[in-house]
C-alpha cells in the first residue's frame, strides 16, 4: 500500500504551502504543449519523459516538488528522481492543487 500512497498521494496540503514558502524547486512534468496552456508561476517544465536525463537540474535542491495534470506521471517522476539517489521529491499531485499555494 505504501508504495501506491507514494505513487499518487499528493502530499499534505500544509507541507506543500511549507515548502513552497521555502523555496521548493517546481518541476512541472507535463509535455510542453500542456505546459504553455497554463501551469504554476515560477515553475519549470521538465517533461516526465526527459526526466533520466536531466538529473543534474535536481542536484542540490533543499526541496523538490513534482507534478502534472492527474497526479500520475508527478508519481513517476519522484520514482525515477529517487532511484537515482534524489531524496527530498514530493509529489505534488495536479498542477492546480500545487499553483493553490503560490503567491
Amino acid at each position: 500500500m505504501s508504495f501506491l500512497q507514494s505513487l499518487f498521494s499528493g502530499g499534505k496540503t500544509a507541507d506543500l504551502q511549507k515548502l513552497i514558502e521555502q523555496g521548493a524547486y517546481l518541476v512541472d512534468v507535463r509535455g510542453p504543449g500542456e505546459f504553455a496552456q497554463g501551469s504554476v508561476r515560477g515553475a519549470v517544465n521538465i517533461p516526465l519523459d526527459t526526466i533520466s536525463s536531466q538529473i543534474a537540474k535536481f542536484k542540490n535542491k533543499q526541496n523538490i516538488i513534482v507534478f502534472c495534470r492527474s497526479g500520475n506521471r508527478s508519481g513517476q517522476a519522484k520514482i525515477i528522481l529517487e532511484q537515482q539517489g534524489i531524496q527530498n521529491v514530493v509529489n505534488g499531485g495536479t498542477w492546480e492543487n500545487v499553483n493553490q499555494f503560490v503567491k
